[in-house]
């Protein structure tokens, strides 16, 4: 589970291609069973494309001190699921410290009403689990699932595996008696075909092709080839 305080700097000036990629996230785990939670003043910090991918709401209590405010609280009471026990926007703004109004999703899938709860603190000690605290989390069924290591084959294993198989394959090869005539080899290139080669590589060959192009080029389209300025007229 993954909590991001202050989510309205997450936020702030962001990109198109940045809330795109958090919906695209947000979308992705939480099927896998991955928890996120966006930490806020209001739910008007959060954009309504992630907002929506949301199931479960905590909601602390919410001021209505200016006419932003005001519009602010009415469409967190229009999100909240419908309740015959709460008037939705007058209780956000009862709510005491501690207190919030709380919404989850059920084993179906579906929000559950909003209640009133009453938030405790959080409690936790810098320091290792004692032997008494140990024991009962040894004896859980994930423990349990996880207590057995599991040495699979890994790659490295299999393509050792491979390599070796291919080097017993070369030593049962035929030997050179046994091997097949080899190709007779191409003749060498004559001074002739040598020379022909260093001009065409040269680069007043590639200057002569590329003119030629252009003016081919040039005469296929009804335009005339480039005139190259002189050294002068460049200078």
């Amino acid at each position: 589970m993954f909590f991001f305080d202050e989510a309205h700097l997450l936020f702030r000036d962001a990109s198109k291609a940045f809330l795109e990629q958090v919906e695209q996230v947000v979308r992705l785990v939480r099927s896998k069973g991955v928890g996120i939670f966006f930490v806020t003043q209001s739910p008007k910090d959060v954009p309504a494309t992630i907002l929506a991918q949301l199931g479960s709401r905590v909601q602390h209590a919410l001021r209505a001190f200016t006419p932003d405010d005001e519009k602010a609280l009415r469409a967190a009471a229009r999100t909240f699921p419908k309740t015959p026990y709460y008037d939705v926007q007058e209780t956000l703004t009862t709510l005491g410290i501690g207190e919030a109004l709380v919404t989850v999703l059920g084993e179906n899938g579906v929000p559950s009403p909003p209640f009133v709860t009453r938030v405790a603190p959080p409690a936790s000690r810098m320091g290792p689990l004692t032997a008494e605290e140990i024991a009962p989390l040894l004896r859980t069924e994930q423990v349990q699932q996880y207590a057995t290591a599991v040495d699979r084959e890994s790659a490295y294993e299999i393509l050792g595996a491979r390599i070796a198989n291919g080097g017993a394959n070369d030593n049962a090869r035929p030997g050179p008696a046994e091997a097949k005539p080899a190709a007779p080899a191409a003749a060498a290139p004559s001074r002739t075909e040598a020379a022909w080669h260093d001009a065409l590589r040269s680069p007043v060959a590639r200057t002569i092709a590329t003119q030629v192009t252009r003016g081919l080029m040039g005469a296929l389209l009804g335009k005339p080839p480039p005139r190259r300025r002189s050294r002068r007229a460049a200078w």
